[in-house]
């Protein structure tokens, strides 16, 4: 028999006699930790124990130590545990030695106590029923904090958890969000409270053992997380909402949702951060803006999108999140292409390159077909032959224009610049990247003949092409 007793959260006044007793008349009593304010009135009872710190400075981590106790307490016969605050509140050992003891058939008895949770409640004068969230300092990684209601933050007990804490809570929180730093919660002699803000959190000389943090909940003017964009985007599309919002349809959204891809492609050539940001955010308005709609029409909302391309990561990721191994970059992008065709029902490399988009820019989509037809070895053998071809196409577009038929002169400059794709290929250079290149090359140039005319007093349009011309050679060398 295994009984688990509370030590309440400091105040030797809240322990139960129950408690006491048990603890009084246990043939085995082992606490958790000495370091709690109610062991030195245990200690004047006349109550022998031994405890656990020991495994504190053995182990690398706290699970490890939580999982050597539970082992320890299972392994006891008829042994009385007890842990600070309540048995089942923030009690890691707790929740191992019930699984351990249930795997071997050993009853478990919880006595209840007063928690600290109880004392900081009571300390604050807040009302749970409003929304409180307790989290594992420890854990905050998994856990996560809520900002729609009030969050209690356990296990802060170093300047050092204190510190890397903070950090976690300013994704959260803006840094002169006001919160409270409790410590010693309902002990007499030994509780105290301070407001602070976020920033000053790890700057406490007093945060210790018994330390934890409350969060009051967000209002409206506070820093905005994923829920609120997809707040805002309802009421925008409600009935009171944005009269061009309530009309937008998947159709009427695909330009924006290209024009915003391209804007994060241009922030990110500009190396500029800051733009780079707001223009991510612009995508992801986009992404919020189809879902809302499709939820309208009760097609998919936005957690089905999440929840979608989690699954399909864990699936095509299987040397991550499973057993399977691989050696290489390409042995990864084997696997992702052979999972992608299952899940996808392809069964020929001509299925593949069909469901490359048509709306994708045609010198990307033109050099993913090349790709695939690569695979099964349909591909020059070198870049000679593929320049060559370039040679034979341009001399088809010549021939196609001295006929002067617009469709075959259409079809020879499409075959010209497949072909050109084709070397790109080759050289490992990506078509669409080096023609914006080009572009830009191209409108540098153009600007330097524009203002040198200026500074000549002309005209560009009563220049003449030569004039033109010989700037623009000029600019070469600039």
């Amino acid at each position: 028999m295994i009984t688990i007793v509370g030590l309440g959260p400091g105040s030797f006044e809240d322990l139960t006699m129950k408690s006491l007793n048990l603890m009084k008349n246990a043939k085995k009593l082992y606490l958790r930790t000495e370091k709690h304010p109610n062991v030195e009135g245990i200690k004047r009872m006349g109550i022998k124990f031994d405890t656990f710190d020991k495994y504190y400075d053995e182990s690398e981590d706290f699970e490890e130590v939580y999982k050597k106790i539970a082992r320890d307490i299972v392994d006891i016969e008829d042994v009385v545990y007890a842990v600070p605050g309540h048995p089942l509140v923030a009690e890691r050992s707790v929740q191992l030695i019930i699984e351990y003891a249930q795997e071997k058939n050993i009853p478990v008895e919880i006595i209840p106590a007063l928690s600290f949770i109880d004392a900081i409640i009571n300390t604050l004068k807040i009302d749970p029923a409003n929304g409180l969230k307790i989290i594992d300092a420890l854990d905050i990684e998994r856990q996560r904090p809520d900002k729609r209601v009030g969050n209690i933050i356990t296990q802060v007990y170093s300047r050092l958890v204190a510190s890397e804490l903070k950090i976690k809570l300013m994704d959260y929180y803006d840094d002169e969000y006001e919160i409270y730093v409790i410590r010693a919660a309902g002990v007499e002699g030994l509780e105290r409270v301070e407001k602070i803000p976020l920033y000053m959190l790890d700057r406490l000389s007093w945060i210790d053992y018994l330390t934890s943090v409350y969060i009051p909940k967000v209002e409206e003017n506070g820093k905005k997380d994923f829920y609120d964009l997809l707040d805002i985007m309802e009421r925008l599309r409600g009935d009171d909402g944005c009269p061009w919002d309530r009309e937008q349809t998947h159709e009427s959204l695909k330009k924006y949702l290209l024009e915003e891809a391209y804007e994060v492609l241009d922030a990110i050539d500009k190396d500029d951060m800051d733009e780079l940001c707001e223009e991510l955010g612009d995508v992801l308005l986009q992404i919020v803006f189809h879902s809302q709609i499709a939820k309208e029409f009760g097609e998919f909302n936005i957690y089905d999108v999440v929840d979608g391309i989690c699954q399909k990561m864990i699936k095509r990721h299987p040397h991550v999140f499973s057993e399977n191994v691989v050696n290489s970059v390409d042995d990864v992008l084997d696997n992702w292409q052979q999972i992608k065709k299952k899940e996808k029902n392809i069964d020929s490399y001509t299925m593949e390159m069909k469901r490359i988009p048509k709306s994708m820019p045609s010198l990307i989509r033109s050099y993913k077909v090349q790709e695939k037809a690569k695979e099964v070895g349909f591909d020059w053998d070198d870049v000679s032959d593929a320049i060559k071809k370039i040679q034979e196409e341009y001399l088809e577009v010549l021939e196609a224009i001295k006929i002067g038929d617009n469709n075959k002169i259409e079809e020879e400059i499409g075959d010209l610049v497949f072909a050109v794709v084709n070397v790109a290929r080759f050289c490992n250079i990506n078509p669409e990247i080096a023609l914006t290149k080009t572009v830009e090359k191209f409108i540098k140039r153009f600007e330097y003949i524009e203002q040198k005319a200026d500074k000549l007093g002309k005209n560009l349009k009563d220049m003449t092409l030569e004039e033109m011309d010989e700037i623009w050679n000029q600019s070469k060398n600039t």
